[in-house]
């Protein structure tokens, strides 16, 4: 009975039963669609923080940025002495000179700091690392002109000088920098640091068994494009290096940290920078102590900076930012206004259906249905157009999502000041620019692609709003078709 009259109700009222359900699918697809996308955010930025820190990295701490002048005039210095390079037989010297430095802008901290991380109660884990940039000089200088028939001699009265190239002196020549960027790091751990963040492809990583020599693993991509291999050797510092391994980002997202791994002794040593590093990483031993743990380690470190991931993740800017806010705000309100409509849009249908149903509500009340019965049939109704809604709404929240993992669209994560730059890749002192504490986003920029990942929570959440859209709807309806009085049908009918 209950079952074919609430069939019988809803097939007579088709018109609005298309209403409530099609407001609640829409919001109910918003919710969805909202929900995924700021997952898919999260991921991203997850991945963008990935590529700086590395896997398993909570907290870094590096010394304060130097200020211009400071340390020097900054980038490598080449200095030649009159015996530098090789004559060739028609005069021309070639000149090459290989250089490893801290980069630019960028300050150290001596090793004993990382004894002083390590002490600090939380920490699990800790690694140094020496951010370098290796530049190589390499060119040609043309034989010097004579002054006339002796060197030295000063032309005959009426010749004209030797032509000059070049404004002075003599000219000619071609000249060239290269550079790559190289980094010093523990080889005894893979926990923690950029090592965690990497993945063998070719070769071997380092170990605790490389300490000392000149060994190095290679990022794959550098390798293609200088068409370098497992068994080839480098120029570090004017020193060879052997290649052991080819190494690529663990993440698809993010780029390596370095185009060359080199153990940290041999980095310290090649670059005659002493017993420094640049960067400390650090595990927290739960994910609870990490505020705690950075407290005590700017106490213990008052010059140094220690920034946390959520330092980092609240300078992430770029369209990952932009879409992470877009989604956040303008999203979540969106969703909240339209399930409001559609809820308030169902009771005020649902309302004016009561005082449409007065003379039937009144009869059924007058041939014996207690209010209970009264209101369960009128929440009933209101409940099963929710269902539809729901499942309608569920079915376009999935298109949406499909659409969104179909189309892929690519965003980009990008630091929210440029400040000190370096090398490649990204780490402190890379050319995409320094964020507070020393650290950068890889290349500057990380195209990521944006997914909508989809999870049977968002699924039943989603259909419990509504749910509770069509019970409230029962509810507001159900109560005053309960105060409706069997006289008042009476009347209606007479």
């Amino acid at each position: 009975m209950y079952w074919t009259y609430l069939r019988r109700e809803l097939s007579g009222r088709k018109k609005q039963t298309v209403i409530v359900a099609t407001g609640l699918a829409i919001a109910i697809a918003l919710v969805i669609l909202v929900n995924a996308l700021s997952a898919g955010v999260r991921d991203a930025q997850a991945e963008a923080l990935a590529s700086v820190y590395g896997v398993g990295t909570d907290l870094t701490v590096t010394g304060a940025p130097t200020e211009p002048g400071e340390g020097g005039r900054g980038g490598p210095q080449f200095d030649f002495d009159e015996d530098a390079g090789a004559t060739g037989e028609d005069g021309t010297t070639n000149l090459r000179q290989s250089r490893l430095s801290v980069g630019f802008g960028r300050s150290t901290l001596d090793a004993a700091t990382l004894d002083t991380a390590a002490g600090v109660d939380g920490v699990a884990a800790v690694a140094g690392a020496l951010s370098l940039t290796n530049s190589t000089f390499s060119g040609e200088l043309p034989q010097r002109p004579a002054d006339g028939a002796d060197a030295g001699q000063a032309p005959a009265e009426g010749d004209q000088p030797p032509a000059q190239d070049g404004g002075g002196g003599f000219g000619g020549g071609s000249f060239g920098v290269d550079s790559f960027s190289v980094l010093g790091v523990d080889a005894s751990t893979a926990v923690v640091g950029p090592l965690s963040a990497v993945t063998a492809t070719d070769g071997r990583m380092l170990d605790a068994g490389d300490d000392g020599q000149n060994v190095a693993v290679v990022d794959a991509t550098y390798a293609a494009s200088a068409d370098l291999a497992v068994g080839d050797t480098i120029d570090v510092a004017g020193s060879e290096v052997e290649i052991v391994g080819i190494v690529s980002s663990s993440t698809s997202a993010a780029d390596t940290a370095a185009n060359v791994y080199l153990p940290l002794d041999v980095a310290q040593e090649l670059a005659g920078a002493g017993d420094v590093v640049s960067t400390i990483y650090l595990q927290a031993a739960s994910s609870e102590d990490i505020s705690g743990v950075q407290e005590a380690l700017q106490e213990a470190l008052p010059d140094a900076t220690v920034s946390s991931q959520s330092d980092l993740a609240a300078t992430v800017s770029g369209s990952l930012a932009s879409a992470g806010s877009l989604i956040s705000s303008l999203g979540t309100w969106l969703s909240v206004i339209v399930l409001a409509v559609a809820v308030a849009l169902a009771v005020l249908l649902t309302l004016s259906g009561i005082s449409r149903r007065t003379r039937e509500i009144g009869t059924l009340k007058a041939i014996g249905w207690s209010d209970r019965r009264v209101i369960g049939q009128i929440a009933g109704e209101s409940l099963v157009q929710s269902l539809i809604g729901g499942a309608a709404g569920i079915v376009l929240g999935l298109a949406g999502v499909a659409a969104v993992n179909l189309l892929a669209p690519t965003i980009s994560s990008a630091p929210a000041a440029t400040g000190m730059a370096g090398g490649p890749g990204g780490m402190p002192g890379g050319p995409g620019g320094a964020m507070p504490g020393g650290a950068a986003l890889t290349q500057g920029a990380s195209d990521i692609v944006l997914s909508a990942p989809l999870s049977l929570g968002i699924i039943l959440v989603a259909l419990g709003l509504a749910v509770a859209g069509g019970l409230v709807a029962g509810a507001v309806g159900g109560w005053r078709a309960a105060r409706l009085r069997p006289a008042e049908a009476l009347r209606a009918i007479a």
